[in-house]
């Protein structure tokens, strides 16, 4: 306990008594009677052969019981196992290689560390680090292609993560780094550690085809990232339709039937070729493990179809389109929870184009608005 605060009170023998109060309050000092504590208490840590000099090998982490001026900043030295200088040891508890390590020449160091805290006198302690030079790496880093589709309101785009490259090594002890061409990061970002791809705000309509590559610290390899962008149009949102499917994730919808269902309605809506379909969005529906997706058709000349002929063209393909994936129903009006007469109602559809639901897989990754349906009965 660091402080107490007493409240203390006088009163006198007088007739009434008379009282005052004062606030009393009581610092505890430390006194510095903790060592640094090391976790874990030893470390094991490997460096591939052939790294170049000040790569990184391991962090040390320290801890101290004491209030903070009896604790950090901490002291480091290496007392044994450093005889020929191979490593530093940064203030920060970084240890660095300080040559060009070979596998042929040594294939393991011990080195006893030391930690000094900042009170006095000073408490120290030690681990043990036991370093192991491997062979460098032999094999080339895999990557799987990623494909990238973000439907935003009319200039509307806020920017955000927009999915993941997944790349795997056969190498172990591989560090897996991402990079993007630097002409295209005025757009784009990539996590260089995890592979996360960042759109910037303000993207508009098109196709833009990332120029990414991931590296294990000897091979290269490039990867194919292709992002479309579709900017939606206020009028598709009075024109839309919803399938209700059953017993779905937004993931699974994604990385296993979207392609294949896409292609199944618009063979089963579409009135010319020249049509389009756009899927505006996809969202769970709340409390079940049902999905809903939004879409509109275009016609070649810029207007859109109205619902009741989709729905129409969508009953009578229905048994067809279940061969990809079950439906639980077909919506434009949905009354449910409403007593309305003859069941008439009056829905309205509205987009949150600032709230992106992101749903990834390691070849697809589909990134849409949150929407909100409002429905009311009709006089």
């Amino acid at each position: 306990i660091s402080g107490y605060s007493l409240v203390i009170q006088a009163r006198d023998s007088g007739t009434p008594p008379l009282s005052s109060s004062v606030t009393v309050n009581v610092d505890i000092s430390d006194v510095n009677d903790n060592s640094p504590v090391f976790t874990p208490a030893n470390y094991t840590a490997v460096i591939q052969e052939n790294k170049p000099v000040g790569t990184s090998i391991l962090q040390l982490v320290v801890t101290d019981k004491d209030s903070f001026h009896n604790g950090p900043p901490f002291t480091f030295t290496i007392l044994t196992g450093n005889e020929e200088e191979e490593f530093t040891l940064d203030p920060h508890g970084v240890l660095r290689s300080a040559v060009i390590f070979k596998h042929m020449v040594a294939t393991e160091y011990v080195l006893c560390v030391q930690a000094k805290d900042s009170g006095k006198p000073q408490q120290v302690s030690h681990t043990y680090v036991q370093v192991r030079v491997i062979e460098e790496s032999i094999h080339k880093p895999t990557a799987i292609p990623l494909e990238i589709f973000i439907v935003t309101m009319e200039d509307d785009f806020p920017g955000g993560v927009i999915g993941k490259i997944h790349a795997t090594d056969q190498d172990v002890y591989d560090v897996l780094t991402y990079t993007l061409k630097s002409e295209q990061k005025s757009l784009f970002k990539v996590n260089s550690h995890d592979g996360k791809i960042i759109a910037l705000g303000g993207l508009d309509n098109g196709k833009y085809v990332l120029n990414v590559s991931v590296s294990d610290g000897r091979f290269q390899v490039p990867i194919d990232v292709v992002v479309h962008v579709e900017q939606l149009l206020q009028e598709m949102l009075q024109n839309t339709v919803t399938i209700r499917f059953e017993n779905v994730s937004p993931e699974d919808f994604v990385g296993l039937h979207m392609h294949g269902f896409r292609r199944t309605l618009r063979n089963a809506v579409l009135s010319q070729k020249q049509d389009s379909l756009h899927i505006i969005s996809i969202q769970p529906v709340a409390g079940n493990n049902q999905l809903d997706m939004l879409f509109a058709v275009q016609m070649h000349n810029g207007g859109f179809y109205k619902p009741a002929y989709l729905i129409q063209k969508l009953t009578n393909a229905r048994r067809h389109l279940e061969n990809v994936i079950r439906i639980s129903a077909i919506l434009e009006k949905n009354c449910s929870g409403l007593d309305c007469q003859e069941q008439h109602c009056e829905q309205s559809l509205s987009i949150d184009s600032h709230s992106l639901m992101t749903y990834s897989t390691a070849r697809i990754s589909f990134v849409c608005p949150r929407f909100y349906r409002n429905v009311r009965c009709m006089c």
